[in-house]
């Protein structure tokens, strides 16, 4: 455990670790792939630029309008194992030699995997890829080894994060600096270019299905402080970062995923609450973007998404707040874009609006298709398509791609999940803690190790890491803990008998993670099964402390509990922090970074100290 008197050397340590293997990421990985021959038809990356003429600018005229449209599209590929001869394999180079993407995004796989995976398009592609990945809670948020099953062994891999709003509660700027530091160390032997974080929206909704703790809170005032140090760490140590979601997702009931969210707001509110985060963060040197598929009809006039409206990217964004880095789509896959139009014509709409990359489409050659139809119906001018081609360029060449694109394999092992990261994650998790309520003083558990616990774990059947960490460190105070997992919605689970081993504990800790999918993320709805069992618990003579893991407004579900701790997320960080919490072992010091209406205010927070 990293004690936070030491958060600064771990700092220390990891800015001496990205100097020290600065030179390890610029050499070639050494690999038994064959040459690979530049893609027909694009110019190679090698050429030489004129006396005077910026790598970008020579490359630029040498693309026909089809391929500087292509720079612009970015496809989603998963960064698991395929082997070469593979149809998953010919259809993800395909996008390399026949459409020659400029660029991707980079989904879940083991860090060799994805690494590898990334070395071998960057061989293929005549033109350097800039690669991109969702690294909201540190490169782990994706590059992970997954589960083996049937024995659930972890199999490890990147430095995981707890969710932002645990740096929220935490209030700390040292470790938001640290997230992006850390992220940014990973993610460049990974291969990847820019991060798709930090989450800058102010999530003062407790109904928000899609952001919830992906965000640092309710506060503008400190969503900014903390995105902005996010965004330092992310690009001093060579990483582009990326705020989201433009102008702000905090305040919707409705996931973009599945339908348009609309924040009837007026230009005040959004100068006020939403905005603030944005401002601080471009004013940080952000350098990249991504939208949100939301309308603002009381400022746009229409239920025009901002994705597609040049009064939104071009008017609020370049030219009123000033913002000059590159502008990408939110997946262009989701309804809340679609909704209305196919995928051609909200790709030309998101090229009017300003846009340089159209992100996920399901149809990438269609995509590039429409930006270079666009062009020549009279929609905009092959000029456009320029300069956005241009600034991608003009990326990949100040990150040095033209002269190393791929990274060695061996720098993986040294560089991602390193200790240090994780005990740096593992610092910001134990922080973040949040003790909302201890009606019967149950917090920190009795320092008798004979103390009889009931661990009882209740998520969906497919998280096959829930509980997992969180028992194995609460065995290590209380030998005899017994644990029990409750797969949500699963009709042939005995409550009768669960609450009946309640009655021989003298504490039961009640664990409960995300329904399911992503789109009940932040859902205040809990079923009446849990509702029932923690009211069952609550009348027997044990103590009963529930942890929530994913939302923390599960309290207005269960507002008689008496114990109610808040770990901000499910990932192992998270869980071993509070086991720790409540064994004493580590303090307990969060407080609120948002509200619980009615029940706790934003700032609450009862502090414990650590056993000795």
């Amino acid at each position: 455990m990293v004690t936070a008197s030491g958060a600064s050397a771990l700092a220390t340590r990891g800015m001496r670790l990205g100097a020290t293997l600065a030179s390890v990421l610029v050499v070639g990985c050494a690999s038994a792939t064959p040459a690979i021959q530049p893609a027909e038809g694009v110019a190679p990356d090698s050429r030489p630029a004129a006396p005077g003429v910026s790598y970008a600018d020579s490359l630029l005229g040498t693309l026909s309008l089809r391929d500087k449209a292509a720079q612009m599209v970015w496809p989603w590929l998963l960064g698991d194992y395929v082997a070469a001869g593979s149809p998953e394999w010919r259809r993800a180079a395909e996008l390399m030699t026949r459409e020659h993407v400029g660029g991707i995004i980079i989904s879940v796989g083991s860090p060799i995997e994805i690494a590898a995976k990334l070395n071998d398009l960057q061989r293929l592609s005549a033109v350097p890829l800039l690669v991109g990945a969702d690294f909201e809670s540190g490169a782990g948020f994706r590059a992970r080894g997954g589960y083996f099953v049937p024995n659930a062994l972890d199999l490890g891999g990147a430095t995981l994060y707890p969710q932002q709003m645990a740096i929220g509660a935490a209030r700390d700027t040292t470790l938001a600096y640290d997230l992006g530091r850390i992220t940014a160390l990973e993610g460049r032997a990974l291969g990847v270019h820019l991060a798709f974080a930090p989450v800058l929206d102010v999530n003062n909704n407790p109904a928000n299905p899609v952001i919830g703790t992906r965000s640092f809170g309710e506060d503008p005032a400190l969503v900014a402080r903390l995105g902005a140090a996010t965004v330092r760490g992310i690009q001093d140590h060579g990483m582009v970062a990326t705020g989201k979601h433009f102008p702000g997702h905090g305040d919707t009931e409705v996931n973009s995923h599945l339908g348009l969210p609309v924040i009837p707001v007026t230009r005040a509110r959004l100068d006020s609450v939403e905005l603030v985060p944005f401002r601080a963060a471009i004013q940080a040197g952000l350098g990249a973007m991504m939208t949100a598929h939301l309308a603002l009809p009381n400022i746009e006039g229409d239920s025009t998404p901002a994705t597609l409206s040049p009064g939104i990217m071009r008017g609020l964004l370049r030219d009123q707040l000033g913002f000059d880095g590159i502008l990408s789509t939110d997946a262009m896959d989701m309804r809340g874009v679609l909704a209305r139009m196919g995928l051609a014509e909200a790709t030309k709409q998101a090229v009017i609006a300003g846009n340089d990359i159209i992100l996920m489409p399901q149809d990438v050659a269609g995509a590039i298709d429409a930006i270079v139809a666009g062009v020549r119906e009279g929609r905009y001018t092959e000029a456009r398509v320029d300069s956005s081609a241009r600034r991608l360029l003009a990326l990949k060449e100040r990150m040095g791609l033209q002269r190393q694109r791929t990274v060695s394999l061996d720098s993986v092992r040294a560089i991602v999940g390193a200790p240090e990261h994780v005990e740096a994650a593992q610092l910001a998790a134990e922080r973040g803690i949040t003790l909302v309520r201890d009606a019967q003083s149950a917090v920190p558990l009795p320092v008798d190790r004979r103390t009889r616990v009931l661990s009882l774990t209740i998520a969906g059947r497919n998280n096959l890491g829930a509980g997992r960490a969180f028992d194995a460190e609460l065995r290590r105070a209380y030998p005899a803990a017994r644990s029990q997992f409750l797969a949500w919605g699963d009709p042939t689970v005995d409550y009768t008998r669960v609450l009946s081993a309640a009655d021989s504990a003298d504490v039961v800790v009640v664990g409960v993670y995300q329904l399911a999918g992503f789109d009940v993320l932040s859902t205040t709805d809990a079923p009446s099964s849990l509702i029932d069992l923690i009211r069952g618990l609550e009348k027997r003579r044990a103590r009963v402390v529930v942890v929530a893991y994913d939302s923390p407004y599960l309290l207005m579900q269960i507002p008689n509990v008496p114990a109610y701790l808040i770990a901000w997320g499910g990932f192992s960080a998270s869980q071993r922090a509070a086991a720790r919490a409540l064994s004493g072992a580590a303090p307990i010091t969060g407080r609120l970074p948002i509200t619980i209406p009615p029940l706790a205010a934003f700032g609450d927070g009862l502090q414990r100290a650590a056993r000795r």
